[in-house]
This record gives C-alpha cells, sequence and structure tokens, in this order.
C-alpha cells in the first residue's frame, strides 16, 4: 500500500506548465489581496468588464496559498499528493488482494498521467473519488451518504466537476432502482437506500448556489461542455489520439472490459454496467476524463481478476502466508527504494522548474515587452495568455486566455480565423480591436503574412515567439 502510494506520488509529482496555472496564480493573488472575488474580466481588453463565472475561486486562492508558503516545490508537492490519496482511496475501493488492487491502481495512474498536474481538475479527481467511496461504503453504512452535500458545497467552490458527483449519486439511484425492478436484491433494503439516495441527491442539488456565483452554476457545466469550440481547439477536451503513446495504458483498460468479464465469474451490477458505459464515454469523448473512467474501471477489474484467480488454487495473488523476517526485510528495503525514487524526482522536478517554464513559454518575448514597452493592444497565442497574465499584467490586458467560456464560441472562432489566415477577411480580428503588438510562434501562419506587409515589423524573434508591432496607426 505505501509503495503505491509513493509510487503514484512520483507520478503526480511533475512540472507546472498548465497554461491555465498562470492566470489561476494571478486570480488567487488578487483576491487575497485584495478580500474581494471576481465577477467581471478584469485581464483582456476583448472581453474587459463582461460577467465572469470564476468557478474555481477556492482552488485558486488555495493554489496561490500553497505557492507563496512553499514557492513551486510546496505547490507541487501539494498536488502530487492529492493525486496519490485519490489513487490511495481507488486502492481501498478495490476488492482484490493487495497485489492485484496495487497493480490495477497503479495502471489506473499511468493511464490517466497525461491529465496530471497542478489545475484545479485534480479536485475533482479527489473528491470524485471520495464520493465513490461513501457511496459503495454507505451500502453497510447508510449515515455515510449525509456527508454528501457537504462534500458538495466544497465542490462546487474549487471546480465545476461537481456535476459529475450530481450524476454519480443519480447512477447509482438507477442501478438500485434496476435492481429492485430484476428482484436481485432484498426489496425493503433497496426502498430504504433508494429514498435515502434520492433525499441526498436533492440535498445536493439544492446546496450548489452556495458559491459567490449563486444559481448561475447550475448552468455553467452544460454550457462548457455544449461548446463546439472548446472541443475543436482545445486538446484536452478532444478525444483521445491512441496512436500517442502516452495513451496507450488508457487504450489498455479500455480493451480490458471487452476480455476480462468474459474470463471472470463475478458479473457486474446493473449500477457498475451504467457508471462504466457513462465514464467510458466520457473518456472517449474528452481526454481530461480519463482519470474519471480510471476511478471507475480500476476496482472493478481487480474484483473480477481477483475472481478468476480465486477459482484457481495457489495462485500467485495469494497473499495468505505468514509475513517471515525475509518477506518483511524485503518490503523494508521495496520501501526504502521507492521514498528514495521519488525524493529523487521531487528534487529533479523543481530543479526543472524554470527551464521547463522556459521550454514551453515565451520568458525571452516577456522581458522584452516589459523593457521595449511595444504598444497595446497586443495580440497572442491562446496558450500564452494565461502567462502574461502572470507576468505582464496590469501592463498589458490580453487578448485570449484560457477562459474559453468567457470568450465564447464566436470569439474562438474569429481567433482562429485570424491565426490561421481562414478566409478574405482574416484581418478583421486585428483591425477591430486596434491591435497595436502580435507575440505568436513563429510559424504561425499569421507571423508569416504579418512580416510580409509594411506596415508591420519584427522587433524580436528567437526559436519560442515572435513578436511583431505595426508601424502605421491604426484606422
Amino acid at each position: 500500500m505505501a509503495v503505491v502510494t509513493m509510487g503514484i506520488f512520483a507520478l503526480g509529482f511533475r512540472n507546472a506548465t498548465d497554461p491555465d496555472l498562470w492566470w489561476h496564480l494571478r486570480t488567487g493573488q488578487l483576491m487575497l489581496e485584495n478580500h474581494k472575488l471576481f465577477h467581471a474580466d478584469p485581464y483582456s481588453f476583448t472581453k474587459f468588464g463582461q460577467p465572469w463565472v470564476d468557478h474555481e475561486w477556492l482552488s485558486q486562492i488555495v493554489i496561490y496559498g500553497l505557492y507563496r508558503i512553499g514557492g513551486w516545490g510546496g505547490l507541487i508537492a501539494a498536488f502530487a499528493a492529492l493525486i496519490s490519496i485519490a489513487f490511495f482511496v481507488v486502492f481501498l475501493r478495490c476488492e482484490g488482494k493487495p497485489y492485484v488492487a496495487g497493480t490495477m491502481t497503479v495502471w489506473g495512474a499511468i493511464a490517466s498521467v497525461p491529465s496530471f498536474g497542478v489545475r484545479p481538475q485534480m479536485f475533482t479527481l479527489f473528491l470524485a473519488s471520495l464520493l465513490l467511496f461513501l457511496l459503495e461504503r454507505s451500502e453497510q453504512r447508510g449515515r455515510l451518504l449525509w456527508s454528501v452535500p457537504v462534500l458538495m458545497v466544497f465542490w462546487v467552490n474549487l471546480h465545476a466537476g461537481y456535476a459529475l458527483g450530481i450524476a454519480f449519486l443519480l447512477i447509482f439511484w438507477v442501478g438500485d432502482a434496476v435492481e429492485l425492478a430484476w428482484g436481485h436484491k432484498q426489496q425493503r433494503d433497496v426502498r430504504v437506500r433508494m429514498k435515502t439516495l434520492a433525499l441526498v441527491t436533492a440535498a445536493s442539488i439544492a446546496v450548489v448556489p452556495l458559491n459567490p456565483y449563486g444559481q448561475a452554476m447550475y448552468r455553467y457545466p452544460f454550457e462548457t461542455l455544449h461548446s463546439r469550440a472548446m472541443l475543436a481547439y482545445i486538446g484536452e477536451w478532444q478525444s483521445p489520439d491512441f496512436h500517442q503513446a502516452k495513451y496507450l495504458a488508457a487504450l489498455c483498460l479500455m480493451l480490458a472490459w471487452l476480455v476480462a468479464p468474459a474470463l471472470s465469474p463475478r458479473r457486474l451490477r446493473a449500477r457498475e454496467l451504467l457508471l462504466l458505459a457513462f465514464t467510458m464515454a466520457a473518456a472517449l469523448r474528452s481526454v481530461r476524463h480519463i482519470p474519471i473512467f480510471a476511478l471507475v474501471a480500476v476496482p472493478l477489474l481487480s474484483a473480477i481478476i481477483q475472481a478468476r484467480f480465486n477459482q484457481t488454487r495457489n495462485s500467485p495473488f495469494d497473499l495468505a502466508t505468514p509475513l517471515t523476517r525475509t518477506k518483511l526485510m524485503v518490503n523494508v528495503v521495496l520501501l526504502a527504494g521507492f521514498l528514495g525514487f521519488a525524493a529523487a524526482r521531487a528534487w529533479l522536478v523543481v530543479a526543472k522548474q524554470g527551464a521547463s517554464e522556459t521550454k514551453e513559454f515565451p520568458s525571452a518575448a516577456v522581458r522584452f515587452l516589459k523593457l521595449a514597452r511595444a504598444p497595446a493592444p497586443l495580440m497572442n497565442h491562446y496558450n500564452w495568455g494565461g502567462y502574461f497574465i502572470w507576468q505582464l499584467y496590469p501592463q498589458y490586458q490580453v487578448y485570449i486566455d484560457g477562459r474559453a467560456d468567457l470568450y465564447g464560441d464566436s470569439f474562438l472562432q474569429e481567433f482562429a480565423s485570424t491565426y490561421y489566415l481562414r478566409g478574405s477577411s482574416w484581418r478583421s480580428g486585428l483591425e477591430r480591436w486596434g491591435v497595436r503588438t502580435v507575440v505568436l510562434p513563429p510559424d504561425a501562419p499569421l507571423v508569416t503574412a504579418l512580416s510580409s506587409l509594411p506596415d508591420w515589423k519584427v522587433v524580436f524573434s528567437d526559436p519560442q515567439a515572435t513578436v511583431l508591432t505595426r508601424t502605421l496607426p491604426v484606422h
């Protein structure tokens, strides 16, 4: 158990390079310094003053607080610990022997690695894991269900992923209803549980407005899920590309469900089938949902595999033998080795944080902008908006950043048309907003086009970014 937890901690200890992290840091800083939450956009000149539902406000305060207290090392370590605890709860939910449960848990964690990082989504990962634990254990201890509305109050203020929790509650209720109809359970016990689940679900829905944005949080998750531009242009909202090696573990986890149930005497319950179908469909639709699928798939796969081995005598996974001194020493050596590995990885990751930032973001171009004071307004790359907010606000407001919900589909489409020179009106975005400076990757189609125009001049360029300024007045 300890070895698995330390191994997942090491997997989760990754450089903080999420494009949205930077505006989360700035927002958390400003909220703590000014003792005031945001209800309108302060960062962009294109949407300045527009209503903004900052659904991650509490996460941002936690993120900046950790950064201020512990620096990059403390912040990264805290989120690695959050991830490892989430999967430790998965381990506790596994029915198999420790070796089976541990192997399956590590498999699920490896499948989820592309989504790991210092990001508010990790709060949803942890809370979803905890909710599944409470729902499953509540069959023996029904009172556990009444802690769910309290959990939901924190969840709705940390991240809009709270809607996933509501979905899990509904799936458990439907699963019980199906089992009641099929007569697989004692009817009286199922009816009592269904009544309690219905009350808890109603209470969980009722507490959603207990956040700074009130009833707006009811519709926010659904507006995000139905954004076509986000699905088209934001990588983590797109379906996983299984040609990439980083999604191989997730693919194998999904494929395992085509084989394992047929080889095991263990049959899935109605709610388990519904949870698998729901989360697998979500994972196939968007990369960011793969960890949620792992939370559901790993314990069930562990139970199915263990049931298969229970049919075989002298199974290699039978750990009923007594703990000898030799085995104890082996376990101690393994734990010490994993502790050393985790510590070495942590030191290496923190040491490389600056280099990772320089590799992923235009740090040299930012230094140039600070010194040269290039004219505003400034058009920036979508993935760099958050970094500019952290480094350049309030000297510069951004054209766009990772808050896709704020900008909306039509604006994202306009930006894409300008960036990729689509149509004859590709300059309309520049003209409409009076852009005087452009900061984009050197290979961006817009950079190539502007470099050939007499009224635009390259004033800075390196392998990471090119800065162009307009030399003629904007009409």
